[in-house]
């Protein structure tokens, strides 16, 4: 990709607002376990960062996808990934099939509230016992005049007990797991919408993250993005502004780690010399921001192959991949070069080692990401069934 004064000025934008705005709370929304999405999402709105690649008729600025992946890339500043990851919710999960399939009227409605940062929202795929196997979901839509009466609940839902809205993946009519699936923008304010208690996860402190319950909750049909029976395609393009995030939102986050690595293992003496004086030591460190290089290279190319209109599930599926496999070997050497201290709870290395843990996890986990890859290169198992042979008996 090319970058032009224009991304530029969004980078400096976008640091400029973490510097001052998040990292100096970031401490203390870890140990609240949730940050003010609302207060924070309206300042963001306000500078125009929440709608950069959405529509300009909805408030959006109407540049294409690498404009997004420069503000994305600048969100790995953020020193307490929660955050990030609901920003992230906000703009590249819960939003991009409304503003791409969303009639007129859905868009003006809910779309426009989401880029000015008047409302959080929250995408609603995951159920207790379907993460990455969405065809497996159970939610309901039922149909009664004018409305759909869903009943269901969904799992690890971030930001869902600050959300105005959810983007909901549920089963509308039809037996085919991959054609009776529809999107559905509900309000977390109807009768019949409940929550509970935030999780306690292992990383991800600063975001409250809850299970939603539907019951019999009813919602206007108009409320349906794009057309019925089409929500898993939908989902599975909103998977790739997803999986591009993930990479994206990490590089600058493991650059850190090891950059705060370098500073202590300059400064720790073990048996007369400074860490870094190891070659083993060293090494590794290099080899490690070689690897995000690449990584960066991978995701600009899938980006550019994006904005160009190419199907880049492959790309962005190696991305995420690779994001969330070396954000585990980063971090895990990081953490052993800082010894005893990187052990203790609210060391930075620490915190990215829980942090990042999850890329690996959510929007598809890595095993998913290596059947797509399989899938894409041939050599993904047929599931024909095996030919019998006649049978010999008489």
């Amino acid at each position: 990709m090319i970058f032009t004064q224009e991304h530029d000025a969004i980078r400096k934008t976008v640091s400029q607002f973490i510097d001052k705005e998040i990292n100096p709370y970031a401490d203390q929304w870890e140990k609240d376990g949730i940050f003010p999405a609302h207060d924070l999402f309206k300042k963001m709105g306000d500078l125009g960062l929440l709608g950069i690649n959405k529509p300009a008729e909805y408030g959006g600025m109407g540049l294409d996808y690498s404009y997004q992946i420069v503000f994305t890339e600048e969100l790995g500043r953020i020193r307490t990934g929660g955050v990030s990851m609901a920003i992230g919710v906000q703009t590249d999960m819960a939003t991009p099939a409304l503003a791409k399939h969303g009639s007129d009227l859905l868009r003006g409605k809910y779309l426009a509230k989401a880029i000015s940062g008047e409302a959080v929202f929250s995408i609603a795929v995951s159920e207790p016992h379907a993460g990455s196997d969405v065809a497996a979901i159970k939610t309901t839509a039922v149909k009664d005049g004018d409305d759909y009466i869903i009943n269901g609940s969904k799992m690890w839902i971030t930001s869902s007990t600050q959300a105005d809205y959810l983007c909901v993946l549920l089963n509308t009519e039809g037996d085919n797991p991959h054609k009776n699936k529809s999107m559905v923008i509900v309000p977390t304010d109807l009768p019949g919408v409940s929550f509970s208690e935030k999780l306690d996860k292992l990383g991800m402190r600063s975001s409250d993250t809850a299970q939603v319950f539907f019951d019999n909750v009813r919602v206007p049909q108009e409320n349906l993005v794009g057309k019925e029976g089409m929500g898993f395609i939908y989902q599975m393009e909103q998977f790739q502004e997803e999986r591009l995030y993930c990479a994206a939102a990490n590089l600058k986050c493991l650059e850190f780690c090891i950059e705060d690595t370098v500073e202590y293992v300059k400064e720790r003496h073990v048996f007369g010399k400074p860490i870094l004086n190891n070659q083993v030591v060293y090494f590794k460190l290099a080899e490690l921001q070689t690897e995000i290089a690449a990584l960066r290279a991978l995701t600009y190319d899938a980006v550019d192959g994006y904005i160009n209109g190419e199907d880049v599930s492959l790309k962005a599926s190696m991305a995420k991949l690779k994001a969330g496999r070396l954000a585990r070997e980063v971090t895990d050497s990081c953490l052993q070069y800082w010894g005893g201290m990187g052990f203790m709870w609210d060391n930075s290395v620490a915190r990215a080692y829980r942090d990042t843990r999850l890329m690996s996890i959510g929007g598809g986990a890595d095993e998913v990401m290596l059947t797509i890859i399989a899938k894409g290169m041939g050599i993904f198992p047929s599931k024909s069934k095996p030919t019998t042979k006649p049978s010999t008996k008489g």
